[in-house]
């Protein structure tokens, strides 16, 4: 249920607002680019919260739930009682905040909750995190589509849906929090510690290429492939490819230690951008089998890396919420860097979103979308292979 409010909302929330209120695309994406900054940089700030009020941990959950629920509500089923431009800021700044408030404090929690899983409990945890984190993503992506045609106001149904289902899930987790003493809040004491820089910088590099690749996606498959109509599906197998393959990484890991499962991961990664730079107009079948290899191999980074990062905060004993404040940060501004320098690369060379294209700018979105990705998950081998962290197995 909290990833359902993360990804997806970019999607819907624009065209909604087009349809029903006749905003700009440029109005909104400024607001959007706008929302992104704040998003990324309150981050640790939340994770300082979540830290802050551990000890009351149940009770700012069922807060933030109730106002992630509220503010979906207010985003699709609520007419603006205000210019509609600033109830959609207003309203994605709520949802944004208590879905970053909650995807800290699950995430930390995890950390204490591995620990009664025995021998290999990260990755257990992990794997079916992220399989469910997937499975919201894939549901909420395709759930308006759906539900227009049953129903004239779509969005309006799906949020009051999801605005049920999500007080269901926090009311069923509401034995599952534990009122601990609240540990560090700082985030210098987590900072000199090696291991924690050297995950977090490999967290920024090795989510760069995803960055990368979602912040082009769009265009790839529009101007490059030529087959306008296609992004949808393709989106669609590229997610369930992730969330079926999430436990299937965490079992590997268990059986040959997460860093090679890891590995493996990134070097499908490779191979799977590596063929996407041989594609051309309408080779749509051939990129559907590397959504679907670039799916899986995506899962193995949702999994293991935060699996990873959990243990080594388990070994130091505090900080779990500022320590996923901060992972949560460094994986944001790659999204944020990503739309930062590629989108006005592309825009100098003449690149025209949905127009005919000299060959040379084609060549150019090709290189940046499975180019670029292949040299950063390089150097994200290279700064995996030097991390020196005991192996996660269930031995």
């Amino acid at each position: 249920m909290i990833a359902a409010a993360g990804l997806p909302i970019y999607i819907h929330a624009p065209k909604a607002y087009v349809d029903d209120y006749g905003l700009s695309l440029g109005a909104l994406g400024l607001t959007l680019a706008g929302l992104r900054l704040l998003d990324v940089v309150q981050d640790p700030a939340l994770g300082w919260l979540a830290e802050r009020t551990r000890a009351r941990r149940g009770a700012m959950v069922a807060g933030a739930g109730a106002l992630m629920a509220l503010a979906m509500l207010a985003l699709f089923a609520v007419p603006p009682p205000v210019a509609p431009l600033l109830w959609f800021a207003l309203s994605l700044t709520a949802l944004f905040s208590a879905f970053s408030f909650l995807s800290i404090a699950f995430y930390a929690e995890g950390v204490a909750k591995a620990a009664d899983l025995g021998p290999g409990g990260h990755l257990r945890l992990a794997g079916w995190r992220e399989a469910g984190a997937l499975a919201g993503i894939c549901t909420a992506a395709v759930a308006p589509v759906a539900l227009a045609q049953i129903s004239d106001r779509p969005f309006a149904v799906f949020a009051a849906g999801f605005a049920l289902l999500a007080g269901l899930s926090v009311w069923a987790m509401r034995r599952q929090w534990r009122g601990a003493v609240s540990g560090a809040t700082a985030f210098g004491p987590l900072l000199r510690v090696a291991a924690v820089r050297r995950l977090l910088l490999l967290a920024l590099v090795n989510a760069a290429p995803a960055a990368v690749s979602s912040t082009l996606f769009l265009f790839f498959v529009e101007s490059r492939l030529d087959a306008p109509g296609a992004e949808g599906p393709l989106l669609l197998l590229f997610f369930l490819c992730a969330a079926l393959s999430a436990p299937v990484w965490s079992h590997l890991a268990r059986r040959i230690g997460a860093k090679s499962a890891l590995l493996s991961g990134m070097v499908l990664a490779i191979l799977s951008f590596g063929g996407a730079l041989a594609l051309g107009a309408g080779d749509v079948l051939l990129f559907a089998l590397i959504c679907a290899a670039s799916g899986a191999a995506i899962g193995a980074d949702l999994v293991l890396l935060p699996a990873l990062f959990a243990r080594e905060l388990a070994r130091l004993g505090q900080g779990e919420a500022a320590g996923f404040g901060l992972w949560s940060f460094v994986s944001k501004l790659s999204l944020a860097l990503a739309a930062a320098t590629l989108l006005p690369m592309l825009e100098a060379q003449g690149f025209a979103p949905g127009a005919a294209n000299d060959p040379g700018t084609l060549a150019l979105l090709g290189f940046l979308y499975a180019g670029v990705p292949c040299g950063l998950k390089l150097l994200s081998i290279a700064l995996l292979l030097r991390l020196d962290l005991p192996e996660m197995r269930d031995d």
